[in-house]
């Protein structure tokens, strides 16, 4: 990787005990495949490549995108962008996940199969470095786990060296939890539950952090609450924020402000500190946002500032 490439002041990690390594900044596509149901706004098609574009020219050589995503327009995306780049560049990493199918609801394991060939049609890609189960909680544990299904599918692709390294991605901390404990999982991906406005990942952060997982750790910013501020966007977790939510940020706000720290460095910051954090996934839409978001983890923050968003968020 060339020095302009390099990501300035903050050094690639570990993830977990896979021998990977990433930057501690990774790009989530989600909002690329515009889902104004759960982000509140549209995002074209031209925006979403020349974003990419960015990405791939920019310091941040991690990425993060799921066959659901809209539908496979995330994969499609950046599969058109590597084809016009003729390749993805050797230092870039790129993980993905298996999905459901979003129209029936269909989780087995001849699903997975299919998801994961859908993924690397799209993205060119014949093996994967991180590949994720995406959002268990639409289908029973058992179902997921039992012999034949999802988990197995996907660990016999793991064994026929088109997985390299397999992980859990969902939303409810207690099933993550119930994943981790299987030993299956080698990366667990938390979003929305880890932020300045509630630490519901815990649990699942120290277990796994315990059990030697990489732990990536996503939407920051409580899905735009936190980067726009809560009197321009009042919605947490892709909903209305809940009147305590709003008041939160709005004295985390202010607490920024008395230090002259944006609130969106400071939320991207939080996650950043925590040692056992492999990567933080941060949504990005707009080709600007790349530097923005790789200022935004460089700007300076005075430890008052963390010791008294400590005491507010106790």
């Amino acid at each position: 990787m060339s020095e302009t490439a390099a990501l300035p002041g903050l050094p690639k990690r570990p993830l977990g005990k896979t021998g990977l390594m990433a930057d501690p900044l990774c790009v989530g596509t989600g909002p690329l495949s515009s889902l104004p149901h759960a982000f509140g706004y549209e995002v074209g098609r031209e925006q979403a490549l020349a974003t990419l574009r960015a990405v791939f020219a920019g310091p941040i050589r991690f990425l993060d995108t799921s066959n659901g995503y809209g539908d496979g327009r995330s994969e499609e995306y950046i599969g058109i962008v590597r084809r016009e780049m003729g390749g993805y560049p050797p230092d870039f990493l790129i993980s993905t996940k298996a999905d459901r199918d979003m129209k029936t609801g269909d989780f087995s394991g001849d699903r997975m199969r299919r998801s994961v060939e859908e993924s690397q049609q799209r993205l060119g890609m014949d093996r994967f470095p991180l590949f994720f189960l995406h959002d268990p909680e639409h289908a029973p544990f058992e179902y997921i786990t039992a012999k034949g299904g999802a988990l197995d599918a996907l660990l016999k692709l793991r064994d026929e060296g088109v997985i390299e390294h397999l992980g859990v991605a969902g939303g409810p901390i207690d099933l993550l939890m119930r994943y981790v404990e299987t030993g299956a999982f080698e990366a667990v991906l938390t979003h929305n539950r880890y932020n300045l406005l509630t630490r519901e990942a815990e649990p699942l952060l120290q277990l796994a952090h315990e059990r030697g997982l990489a732990i990536l750790n996503a939407a920051p910013y409580g899905s735009g609450i936190l980067a726009k501020g809560p009197s321009v966007y009042g919605r947490f977790r892709y909903q209305p924020a809940p009147p305590e939510i709003m008041e939160r940020a709005r004295q985390l706000e202010a607490i920024c402000a008395r230090h002259g720290v944006p609130l969106a460095a400071a939320a991207l910051q939080f996650s950043l500190r925590d040692p056992r954090i492999s990567s933080t996934v941060v949504g990005i839409t707009h080709p600007i946002r790349v530097a923005q978001t790789v200022a935004l983890a460089r700007f300076p923050a005075p430890e008052e500032m963390w010791e008294e968003i400590e005491q507010a968020i106790k």
